[in-house]
C-alpha cells in the first residue's frame, strides 16, 4: 500500500477516535425553519408562541425525567415505546435532577397551580424538548403533542426514515372540562379485552381522559359477579343477532382498569337498570316479579324489560353488584343507567332510583346516570348525563348536580354520516362531521349553561357494528372533534379551521392503523404533503 495511503487511513482512524479534541467531527448541519403556529395539533391548545426553527431527533438521543418518581419514568417510558418502532433508535428513558444536555427530552414537574392537573407547558427549541407539568397526568396529556409535532409515521409500527423533526416554540395548554370521555358499548355487542384496550388507546392520543363502559343491556352481561355468577355465564353467552357474546371475569376487568389508569384514563362501569335488563331476567327469575326467568334476547327494540322493583330480592342483587363493582373501580363513579326504562311504572322507577343512588354511595362511590335519573331526588354529588329530554337535564341542575353533555343529536357516534353510511342508525339523527364539531355544551341546552356542565362525553352504541375496525369508522373522524370540544375553550373553535387542522390527521389515522370515514367535507392530506 502506498504511503500516502497509510497515512490516510491513520488519520482518518486517529480522527474517529478523538473527534472532541481534534476538530474532526462533522458540523451539526442547522436547524431548518418551521412554524409552530402551522402543526395540526389536536385539541387546539391555549396558546402557541412560535419561533421559527426545529429540534430534531436522532438516534443520539435520550429521554430523561426528573428524578424521584417512579410515575414519570412510566410516562417517560410510553413515549419511549411509541417512538422507538417507528424511528429505529431505541430510546431509553433516564432520570437526572437537572436539564440535561442537548439533544434530548426532558419531562419534569413544576408547581403551577393554573395548570391545573391536566395542563401542560411544552418548550422547544433546537437544543432541547422541555415537558412541564403540574401533576403527571399533564406531563401524559402534553406527551400527546409530542406526538403530533412529529410526522405522521411516527405512528408506524416499523421502522421508518426520518429526519424526525418538531417545530420550536412554547405552548401553554389547559383543558376547559375536567370530563372528557367516551363510551363503549360491550353489551349489545362484545368486544375483547384487547380491542377496549385499542379504543383507550385511541382516546388517549386526543387527550380524552374517561372511558364509559356500557356492561349490562338486554342483549347481554358482561362482567364476572361472583356473588351472582350465572349474570355473566348465562346472561353474556349470547348478543345482538345470536353471536356467541362472552364477558370479563374480574382479572381481565382490573387489567382493562389499570391499562387505562396507566394512560390517565377513568373507567365508569354501567349497569343498566331498572330497564335494559333482560340479560339479568334470563339469568335469574326471581328479579321478575312473576319468578319466571326471561328467554335471552338478541334483538334490538328496547323499552320492554324491568327488574322488580318492588321485591327486596332485586335490591339484595343490586348491593352485591354494586359491591363487587366497586371493590374492582378505583375511579370515582359507578353509572346506574336510568332510561328507557318504559314498562316501569313511574310511582315505581322514582323510589328505585333513589334507592339505589344510597346503594353506590354505601359503597364508595359517586352516582352518575342517564338524564331520566333526575326524575327522582338526585342525592349530593350525582351526576346526570343528557342524552334526550332537555327538561330533565334542567331539572338536575336545579337540585344542584352537574350535567355530563351527550346529545344524542350531536354526540352519538353510533349515527350514520349519512344515508350510504353501512354502520350505524340514524334515529337521532345524520350526523357528519362538521354536525359532529359545531355545537358548545355550554349553550346547547337552554338553562344549562358551563358552569353547570361537568363535560363531554361521546357514546359509541354497538348495535351495527361487531368488529373494532366497524367501531374505528364510526368513531373517526368524529373523536377527535369531540375532543376538542372538551378540551378547548368554545372561543378557539372554528370549523372552516378545525377541518383543515383535521384533514392533516388522515395520514396520522393512516399511521395508527385507523379505519376511519373520509368525509367529502374535509380535505384529506398524503403522507407525501406532511412535513419532515
Amino acid at each position: 500500500m502506498p504511503t500516502n495511503r497509510i497515512t490516510y487511513y491513520s488519520a482518518t482512524l486517529l480522527c474517529a477516535a478523538l473527534l472532541t479534541f481534534m476538530g474532526c467531527a462533522p458540523k451539526k448541519a442547522p436547524p431548518i425553519s418551521m412554524d409552530l403556529a402551522q402543526e395540526s395539533i389536536i385539541p387546539i391548545p391555549v396558546s402557541i408562541k412560535a419561533t421559527n426553527s426545529s429540534f430534531e431527533l436522532t438516534d443520539a438521543s435520550e429521554i430523561y425525567v426528573q428524578t424521584g418518581s417512579e410515575e414519570l419514568l412510566k410516562i417517560g417510558q410510553f413515549l419511549a415505546d411509541k417512538l422507538n418502532p417507528s424511528t429505529g433508535f431505541d430510546f431509553t428513558v433516564k432520570a437526572s435532577t437537572a436539564i440535561p444536555d442537548d439533544g434530548n427530552i426532558y419531562l419534569s414537574l413544576k408547581k403551577d397551580a393554573a395548570l391545573g392537573d391536566e395542563g401542560y407547558t411544552l418548550s422547544i427549541t433546537p437544543e432541547l424538548v422541555h415537558l412541564e407539568a403540574n401533576a403527571p397526568a399533564g406531563l401524559f396529556r402534553g406527551v400527546q403533542t409530542i406526538r403530533q409535532l412529529l410526522p405522521a409515521k411516527i405512528e408506524m409500527s416499523s421502522k421508518q426514515e426520518g429526519p424526525w423533526r418538531m417545530a420550536s416554540g412554547t405552548i401553554n395548554d389547559v383543558p376547559v372540562y375536567a370530563f372528557r370521555g367516551a363510551m363503549f358499548d360491550v353489551a349489545r355487542h362484545f368486544f375483547s379485552v384487547e380491542d377496549t384496550k385499542r379504543y383507550i388507546d385511541l382516546i388517549a392520543a386526543y387527550k380524552m381522559n374517561v372511558m364509559h363502559l356500557h356492561l349490562s343491556d338486554d342483549q347481554g352481561w358482561r362482567i364476572e359477579i361472583k356473588s351472582w355468577p350465572k349474570l355473566a355465564e348465562h346472561g353474556g353467552k349470547t348478543q345482538v343477532g345470536g353471536g356467541k357474546g362472552g364477558y370479563y371475569t374480574q382479572e381481565q376487568y382490573k387489567d382493562i382498569v389499570q391499562y387505562a389508569l396507566d394512560r390517565y384514563i377513568t373507567i365508569i362501569p354501567e349497569i343498566d337498570m331498572p330497564g335494559h335488563t333482560n340479560a339479568a331476567l334470563a339469568a335469574y327469575p326471581e328479579l321478575n316479579c312473576d319468578g319466571k326467568a326471561r328467554e335471552l334476547y338478541t334483538g334490538t327494540e328496547v323499552g320492554f324489560s324491568t327488574l322488580c322493583t318492588q321485591n327486596e330480592i332485586t335490591y339484595k342483587f343490586i348491593d352485591d353488584v354494586m359491591r363487587e363493582l366497586a371493590a374492582m373501580t378505583p375511579g370515582p363513579y359507578i353509572h346506574i343507567g336510568g332510561d328507557e326504562s318504559h314498562v316501569t311504572k313511574k310511582e315505581d322507577y322514582i323510589p328505585f332510583v333513589n334507592r339505589v343512588q344510597n346503594i353506590v354511595l354505601k359503597h364508595g362511590k359517586q352516582v352518575i346516570g342517564w338524564d331520566e335519573i333526575a326524575l327522582g331526588t338526585l342525592k349530593k354529588g350525582a351526576f346526570v348525563q343528557h342524552w334526550a329530554d332537555v327538561d330533565n337535564a334542567v331539572n338536575a341542575v336545579k337540585q344542584g348536580s352537574k350535567v355530563l353533555m351527550s346529545p344524542a343529536r350531536k354526540a352519538y357516534m353510533d349515527m350514520q354520516y349519512d344515508s350510504t353510511t353501512k354502520w350505524g342508525l340514524h334515529w337521532a339523527a345524520y350526523i357528519e362531521v362538521d354536525s359532529a364539531y359545531i355545537w358548545d355544551p355550554a349553550t346547547l341546552a337552554p338553562g344549562v349553561t358551563q358552569k353547570d356542565v361537568l363535560g363531554i362525553e361521546a357514546p359509541l352504541w354497538s348495535e351495527t357494528v361487531d368488529q373494532i375496525d366497524e367501531v374505528e369508522y364510526m368513531v373517526f373522524p368524529r373523536l377527535p372533534g369531540y375532543a376538542e370540544i372538551g378540551w378547548s375553550a368554545a372561543s378557539a373553535r372554528n370549523w372552516g379551521e378545525y377541518k383543515k387542522r383535521l384533514g392533516a390527521h388522515g395520514p396520522r389515522f393512516t399511521a395508527m392503523g385507523i379505519n376511519y370515514y373520509p368525509s367529502k367535507l374535509v380535505e384529506w392530506k398524503e403522507e407525501k404533503n406532511q412535513k419532515n
